[in-house]
């Protein structure tokens, strides 16, 4: 039920944005065109596709072997019976319902079901220390947490007597382990609604409105703490109609999509495709199982056979580097005829990308020769839409799986934009391009340079309300004109593709004052020396430049901590340069001159193409453990912290620095540090 005196309290929707909980704002309706449609809440949009696709599967779990699925129908009446229980255990209007698991119907359910009882649906990161959790549960004020197993059970109780609102803890993806008070197992908590009237939940849904936030999104700051991003109905509704029509995902009643859910459902690209579109258009979801990104992930696809398959650059970086390494297995006629076929794949998809039409006769061949195999080998047999998002990608990962028929189309956005904002097509896209606006969406090149780059801002119903009671921090997001300030610099082609060339916040800007936006070249440097894991830049108000790279290594399986010996491609790396070495320890120890010879070599090329001077690397250390979500050098998406990496370690940075001589560009092109 609504709060009596809720609506007395919150001002008319004449502004664009809010950071109150119970806020309402001003549409951003176009005149025509899709940006023109009615407004719809959750209910509608829900309550439509249980209508529409009701006898279709919505969603497939595998419990002991086999897919369990539920039906449209079957979902609806699920998230019905969660919301009467949701309010059965005191979930008020406006206070959360965080979430902290792996990806299931659970997930999907508590989440829509928490926006039906008139709550927020709060997604936690599962690798959040309890510190992280209380921030986020204390922040959206939440009565109720639901929690997969007992392990983030634990996090919660060590934090949940500083949480005054908490009401009650669920845990869904195994039995309990103890009985407490105002603990309840999934069943038991379904149960719980039973005897709540229908009616009651009606009146709670009748008062809701599309300008109203239903979801928050609490982006993974890299600096700073968290910001609530308050999404209203109409951004998840709006944004998944919107974003799905450009992608042409195809209704369920023409042709169902098939999807598989893996990605953090805290994290909006996940949310948007796996729960939104999909709903919007009767898609069918499968949840992966949790060790998905520790290596299980394949064997889901392969059984599966998505549709449209969306993936962060590390996972597409971790297929590509599995591919290499059995690709060195195979034998000498095999590889002969595979490097042919990549030849051919990227010359005729780069053809097609400059709209020459046509098939060649060799391309047909490799077709059935290599392509048809990879694509089997991945289970992306029947995959028509592959996407990244959510980081940078490099060049030379997007033109390895082009050179396999694999086009890997990027899409843009933030949280602030309800997901995505420009998106690549399979008959428009340019390779490195992050692709065009949807349709009803609009971008802004603020304060261009002479080339043309400028900050890039956002226009649309994708826009989000604010962030939750932080008003000086959305004041510095939406500009005076309604405009979301992206932070990340850009520029348009000619022909309308958006380029994305690095983050305000993170151009180096030198003692010289040239500004330095980094990521293009600690990707040329991964690309010149291929067994450089990650590479970063430092130099800010400093006389020169200077890098941090780690070796790939393989990682623990259990943890994803990095250890120290060196992955079956990175070896073969060294065995080419005549190197025995398969620890990044036995490198380091002896200073290994084949390798540091490489790496030297790769940067001095690296350097030879910059820009200015400013922008040649100067010196360089290589660190005895790569970067991981371990280490926390990575975020949730595996977005390198920069400014944990810089505290981590300050000591080797400072000590660039604190040599007496200056290396100048042509005096000392390169040092390696010691």
């Amino acid at each position: 039920m609504a709060t009596p005196g809720c609506k007395a309290s919150s001002p008319p929707a004449s502004r664009l944005w809010t950071t109150q909980r119970d806020g309402e704002v001003k549409l951003r309706m176009d005149e025509q065109g899709i940006g023109s449609e009615a407004p719809k809440t959750v209910h509608e949009l829900f309550q439509e596709a249980a209508r529409k696709y009701g006898d279709y599967y919505a969603l497939a779990s595998k419990k002991g072997g086999q897919w369990i699925k539920l039906t449209y129908r079957m979902y609806y009446e699920e998230c019905w019976k969660a919301a009467k229980s949701f309010l059965k255990l005191g979930l008020e209007r406006f206070h959360g319902v965080c979430i902290l698991g792996f990806n299931s119907a659970e997930w999907f359910i508590a989440d829509i079901a928490a926006i039906l009882a008139g709550g927020f649906a709060v997604g936690i990161y599962t690798t959040n220390s309890p510190e992280a959790c209380h921030y986020v549960a204390e922040n959206c004020s939440a009565n109720i947490l639901v929690v997969e197993n007992h392990k983030q059970l634990q996090k919660i109780l060590e934090i949940q007597h500083r949480l005054p609102h908490l009401k009650a803890i669920v845990q869904y993806g195994e039995e309990l382990k103890e009985k407490r008070p105002n603990l309840y197992s999934w069943s038991e908590f379904m149960e719980l609604g039973r005897d709540v009237p229908d009616t009651q939940l009606h009146e709670v849904i009748a008062v809701q409105k599309p300008n109203q936030c239903c979801t928050l999104i609490y982006t993974s700051g890299t600096t700073g703490q968290p910001k609530g991003v308050m999404l209203s109905h109409d951004n998840l509704t709006w944004t998944a109609a919107a974003a799905g029509r450009f992608l042409m995902l195809a209704d369920a009643k023409e042709k169902q999509e098939l999807v598989v859910s893996y990605l953090p459902l805290s994290h909006i690209a996940a949310q948007m495709s796996d729960i939104w579109s999909a709903m919007a258009f009767g898609a069918q979801v499968f949840f992966a199982q949790p060790d998905a990104l520790k290596g299980s992930l394949v064997d889901t696809l392969k059984e599966v056979r998505p549709t449209a398959f969306l993936a962060v650059p590390r996972v597409w970086e971790k297929i590509e580097e599995k591919m290499k390494s059995i690709g060195t297995k195979s034998s000498m006629l095999q590889r002969k005829v595979a490097t042919w076929a990549k030849g051919i794949g990227l010359q005729t998809n780069l053809k097609w990308m400059d709209g020459s039409p046509g098939v060649p006769m060799k391309f047909r061949l490799a077709r059935h020769l290599v392509y048809k195999k990879v694509r089997k080998a991945l289970g992306l047999d029947r995959c028509t839409k592959c996407y990244t998002g959510a980081a940078p990608i490099t060049r030379e990962t997007l033109e390895f799986f082009l050179s396999l028929d694999i086009p890997v189309f990027e899409l843009y956005g933030m949280s602030e934009s309800s997901g995505p904002h420009t998106i690549s097509l399979p008959h428009a896209f340019r390779l490195t391009s992050c692709g065009k606006e949807v349709t009803g969406c609009r971008t802004l090149i603020d304060k261009p340079d002479r080339d043309g780059s400028g900050e890039i801002c956002f226009s649309g119903r994708h826009i989000f309300m604010g962030y939750l009671n932080m008003e000086e921090k959305t004041r510095e997001a939406i500009d005076e004109d309604g405009w979301l300030h992206s932070g990340d610099i850009g520029r348009h082609d000619k022909d309308g593709f958006l380029y994305i060339t690095g983050r305000i916040k993170e151009l180096i800007i030198t003692a010289g004052g040239e500004n330095v936006p980094p990521v293009p070249i600690e990707d040329a440097v991964k690309d010149a020396v291929p067994i450089i894991s990650n590479a970063m830049l430092v130099g800010d108000k400093a006389k020169f430049l200077a890098m941090l790279l780690t070796l790939k290594c393989n990682l623990d399986r259990e943890t994803g901590e990095p250890g120290d010996d060196l992955t079956p491609e990175a070896i073969e790396y060294c065995q080419k340069l005549g190197s025995k070495a398969t620890k990044v320890s036995e490198i380091l120890s002896s200073k290994d001159k084949a390798i540091y010879g490489a790496i030297q070599k790769g940067i001095a090329a690296v350097n030879e193409r910059a820009v200015s001077n400013a922008q040649k690397v100067q010196k360089w250390i290589l660190l005895e453990k790569d970067f991981s979500l371990f280490g926390g050098e990575l975020g949730p998406t595996m977005k390198l912290k920069r400014s944990v990496v810089a505290e981590k370690y300050k000591d080797k940075i400072a000590q660039f620095y604190t040599e007496l001589e200056t290396p100048t560009a042509t005096e000392k092109p390169l040092q390696q540090q010691h």
